[in-house]
């Protein structure tokens, strides 16, 4: 058996507790990045890095972040994903919820049809419609990218000279804008690791200097037990988006929690630190139980 770490840097922390916890178990291993792949269509190997036939010296792929990339580079990573499981090789998480995950707007969507709480949102590509949300959602908004995560790019704006400023050049540069209601929280919100329909492991995230509350961003992790309700909704989300693995982002407002984002490839150091248990053991043991199933 051998698993194969699907990462931009073999190095990063996330990547590297994976590969020791392979190397605890004796299991072998290679990390390869999208930018090594080359997919064939007609002849063999149908898809290979360097001189390794993946379909056949690759038994699973744990996916850790696409990256960056042109429109082409992203829908051909996910082309990529999608035939090799195709293919038979097991890809965590599967692919359908990765590019459900990826797209705010389409994870939103989901989880409300299905009767989750998610905040107020509006998204548009115009400046003028969007300056109309601004005064709908209250005045108090969070403009967020489409795409993206770790909080990068997400705005605050609750003046309306400042939206309408940032609405327009947005506009002008032909992006969308998303734009979802402030919830006041207190500076915390709460991350939920969910592997195989389950909780693992939860923290709740706090800032001390702003509303962000990614640790990527300074904030800290606390422990956290939760309540049944916010296990359950969280669970429920990633089963809607479809991941095994995924962490769940969850604010407390005045009515009760809500749901905010669904991330098909969540980081776990800063959970790791208020965490008795190996996060990284857990996920290489549920990999390895489905390669034996």
């Amino acid at each position: 058996m051998k698993v194969g770490i699907l990462t931009r840097n073999p190095e990063a922390w996330c990547s590297r507790q994976l590969r020791e916890a392979l190397e605890r178990r004796g299991i072998p291993y290679l990390c390869f990045n999208f930018s090594d792949i080359i997919a064939r269509v007609g002849l063999s190997p149908k898809v290979s890095f360097g001189e390794i036939d993946l379909l056949d010296d690759v038994d699973g792929v744990i996916v850790r972040p696409i990256g960056r990339g042109s429109l082409e580079e992203i829908i051909f990573r996910m082309d990529l994903l999608h035939r090799l499981k195709r293919l038979g090789l097991y890809v965590m998480n599967d692919p359908s919820s990765i590019e459900r995950a990826v797209d705010k707007f389409y994870t939103l969507a989901l989880l409300e049809e299905a009767g989750l709480p998610v905040p107020r949102t509006i998204v548009t590509e115009s400046a003028d419609e969007a300056l109309r949300a601004f005064y709908e959602l209250g005045c108090d908004v969070v403009l967020k990218p489409l795409f993206g995560s770790r909080g990068v790019g997400s705005t605050r704006i609750d003046d309306p000279n400042v939206a309408e400023r940032v609405f327009r050049a947005l506009d002008y540069h032909r992006s969308v804008l998303y734009i979802q209601e402030f919830i006041p929280h207190g500076s915390s919100d709460i991350r939920v690791f969910i592997l195989g329909g389950r909780v693992l492991a939860a923290m709740r995230r706090i800032s001390n200097s702003s509303w962000k509350t990614n640790i990527s961003l300074g904030a800290s992790p606390t422990s956290l037990k939760l309540s049944s309700e916010v296990e359950e909704l969280s669970v429920e989300a990633a089963r809607i988006i479809g991941c095994e693995v995924a962490g769940v982002d969850v604010i407390e407002g005045s009515d009760g929690p809500l749901i905010v984002e669904v991330n098909s490839q969540p980081g776990w150091r800063g959970l790791q630190s208020v965490t008795r248990f190996n996060i990284a053991d857990e996920i290489v043991g549920f990999l390895l139980d489905k390669l034996k199933r």
